[in-house]
């Protein structure tokens, strides 16, 4: 694919302001003092052959320009300053949220390899405890790690790849500070409990072990991309400069990625992108060895790999839209070799497997909802578990052991809180292992959940999930909050959530949109809302939106409507398309300047996003993503109140697209409704890092929308 030149031309800069100009807001609440304030205009021209973009705000994605920092900062205080008369009903949100957690809690411990791993919480604390028992889920406990220890001091603090070595004796775990998901490994020595002088860089956080316990192999990544593209070897003890490379992604649309295999005998490398997949595998006794190659990625050739015994189970979507599952001899991998198991249906999506030594089980989505089918391995019986409600979601959890009958499942819906059950193969009983407490008077029974289908504009019925207090009247005069994503085929399933009650004891609906580009409904789903069908998420969302009203569960002046990243996407392209239909809307580190991003593929995570949206430097993709561009069709019209939130450090929607769009928005629109934008200046694309500080931004959220609707206890 040859790209098309873009070129950048700047001009004089244009002093609509010195610095910061101040200017009225809104007329929302007259007694306000302070003026929102205004972002100097930069005239910048982005030239695509010969069309020209000009954009005042492009200058705002300079990072370490003083000015940029200091606008973000005035933006801050302005939303502090209009959320002042809301700072009582923040705290008393934040602690209704924060008393319904279980303050001393512990997950559910699973089994592996001799031990009983879990994570527990202490009262007050932010952060978990990561901790085992040997051989008895009764006998002494080990901590592994507090990370309320590792974090003290730091503002910002994720662990993630906790990963033990086979001989139980050391653990490796990745730290990022900083919230750009750039993680150092570090290991511990569990028997002794020291941490080793061992430290690797810019990885993605996991390490795979190796089963001679010295050796690890993780991935680096591009310190300017952010993409994990080289795969290397480390020996404990070593240097990471003297680390090996064992595969390098010379491909900047594929993602590296590498892990061992449940049955501990392969170390295998993911090579993906957004519809192509290519595995390598190499024994894990033998960590000097060569990666094999799995089968040879193939242009929309999607596959995912597990081995059992002497074969590997494959699912794809070779010659299957909805995805088929398949086998092939571990040593014959081609897909020439590979073996029908469960055939490709229409109406079935199989989305997920988890293989054991005498069973298969198969996560399938039918109508929308998930179920678990269970296939006895010897006889070729099968099952699928009995989940209950009309409305639910449930998923594969914590199954690490191979030689076992007894599988592990969450479970959950918008009444019932997240359960975990095990399930027994055999004899198809199921134990219930934990229900998550909500602590106060919460009772399932005071919540009803619904499941309707809005026509769309070609006649597609889209799912709509929604969740009230029951004995809500519908007369049409109830506010509701309407959330959507519509991305990369992913579903929001209707699970239950504790700090929604803090919406829906106020009186709100919660509602969610199924639109297309989720999967909900299959793969089609998902491929009739990408691409050069994109609009049909934005048309989706927008019509759900009415039909709620035409159904009389809210109205016009009480209808708001929330997403985040891609969801973000989804909020600015339909309220430029029908500012009207929304009182107000929350959009979370939103993806609006498309066009901008996907022509810079120094952007983290740009070209691994060309088979979502589409290649800019193709003029048919070019012109199709600048008509539903947030930033690019901001107009001169009423949009409704809106609460934009960003992250300083966010590594997958970077800070200047938001910031950008809210000052567009400043200067181009012609109501005197609120706009507000919150930079978290500490955070990354995930928010804020502990157990209770990130519902400091949920309160925030949720006071606005309150505020919007007068709403003041």
């Amino acid at each position: 694919m040859n790209k098309m030149k873009v070129t950048v031309t700047y001009k004089v800069i244009v002093p609509v302001c010195l610095a910061f100009i101040l200017q009225t807001c809104n007329n929302h609440n007259r007694t306000n003092n302070m003026k929102a304030p205004v972002a100097e205009k930069i005239k910048k021209e982005l030239v695509f052959q010969s069309q020209i973009r000009t954009d005042n705000y492009f200058w705002l994605n300079e990072r370490d320009n003083p000015k940029v920092l200091k606008y973000l900062k005035a933006e801050n205080r302005y939303t502090d300053y209009i959320m002042r008369d809301t700072r009582k009903l923040q705290e008393k949100i934040y602690k209704e949220i924060v008393g319904r957690i279980k303050q001393t809690d512990m997950s559910v411990p699973y089994f592996e390899n001799g031990y009983y791993y879990y994570t527990r919480y202490e009262d007050g604390k932010e952060y978990p405890v990561y901790c085992r028992r040997k051989g008895n889920i009764e006998g002494a406990e080990e901590v592994l790690l507090d990370v309320n220890e590792m974090a003290a001091g730091h503002e910002y603090y994720h662990v993630a790849g906790f990963t033990v070595s086979l001989d139980n004796n050391m653990l490796a775990f990745g730290v990022d500070t900083f919230g750009r998901r750039l993680y150092t490994i570090c290991f511990k020595d569990l028997s002794t409990g020291r941490i080793l002088d061992d430290r690797l860089t810019n990885t993605a956080g996991t390490a795979a072990w190796s089963n001679d316990n010295k050796t690890v192999f993780y991935t680096l990544k591009d310190l300017q991309t952010l993409r994990s593209y080289k795969v290397l070897r480390h020996r404990l003890g070593s240097d990471q400069s003297a680390d090996r490379t064992v595969y390098e992604e010379g491909d900047d649309t594929y993602n590296a990625d590498v892990y061992k295999t449940k049955s501990r005998k392969y170390i295998v490398i993911s090579l993906s992108s957004t519809l192509s997949d290519e595995y390598r595998f190499a024994d894990a006794d033998r960590p000097e060895s060569d990666f094999k190659l799995f089968h040879p990625r193939e242009k929309k050739l999607e596959y995912d790999i597990d081995h059992y015994e002497n074969k590997f189970y494959i699912r794809t979507n070779l010659d299957a839209i909805n995805f088929r599952l398949m086998e092939t001899p571990a040593d014959k991998t081609g897909k020439e070799n590979w073996k029908e198991v469960i055939p490709q249906r229409d109406d079935v999506l199989i989305e997920n497997f988890e293989v054991f030594k005498d069973y298969l089980v198969v996560d399938e989505r039918v109508r929308g909802l998930t179920q678990l089918r269970i296939i006895n391995m010897n006889n070729k019986d099968e099952h699928y578990i009995d989940l209950e409600e009309q409305a639910y979601t449930a998923w594969i959890s914590v199954n690490p052991e191979f030689n076992t009958g007894i599988l592990r499942f969450g479970y959950s819906s918008f009444t019932t809180p997240n359960s975990i059950f095990d399930y027994n193969m055999d004899t198809r009983g199921k134990k219930l292992m934990k229900r998550q407490e909500v602590v106060g008077d919460f009772r399932p029974e005071d919540y009803m959940s619904e499941r309707l289908f809005a026509p769309a504009d070609d006649g597609t019925l889209i799912p709509i999930s929604l969740v009230y207090r029951r004995g809500l009247a519908k007369y049409g005069r109830n506010p509701l909050l309407l959330r959507g994503y519509g991305a990369y085929g992913y579903t929001v399933d209707p699970v239950f959530s504790s700090v929604r009650l803090s919406l829906l004891d106020r009186g709100f609906i919660y509602a969610i949109a199924h639109v297309r580009g989720g999967q909900i409904m299959g793969r089609r789903w998902y491929e009739d809302g990408k691409l050069l069908k994109k609009k049909n998420t934005f048309t989706d969302f927008n019509n759900c939106a009415e039909y709620l009203i035409m159904e009389n569960y809210t109205d016009t002046g009480m209808l708001f409507a929330e997403g985040r990243s891609a969801g973000g996407l989804l909020i600015g392209a339909v309220i430029n398309m029908k500012p009207e239909l929304y009182k107000g809307v929350i959009a979370d580190v939103p993806f609006v300047d498309i066009v901008t991003t996907m022509l810079d593929e120094s952007i983290p995570l740009t070209t691994f996003e060309y088979d979502e949206w589409g290649n800019p430097n193709e003029e048919a993709y070019y012109e199709y993503m600048l008509s539903y561009s947030p930033y690019d069709n901001v107009s001169p019209v009423n949009y409704p109140a809106m609460l934009v939130i960003s992250g300083l450090n966010d590594s997958q929607v970077q800070y200047w697209e938001p910031a950008k769009w809210v000052a567009k928005l400043r200067e181009v629109k012609k109501d005197n409704n609120l706009l507000l934008l919150y930079t978290n200046m500490d955070m990354g694309h995930s928010g804020a890092t502990g157990r209770f500080r990130q519902y400091r931004e949920t309160a925030l959220e949720y006071s606005f929308l309150l505020k919007m609707m007068d709403i003041k206890e």
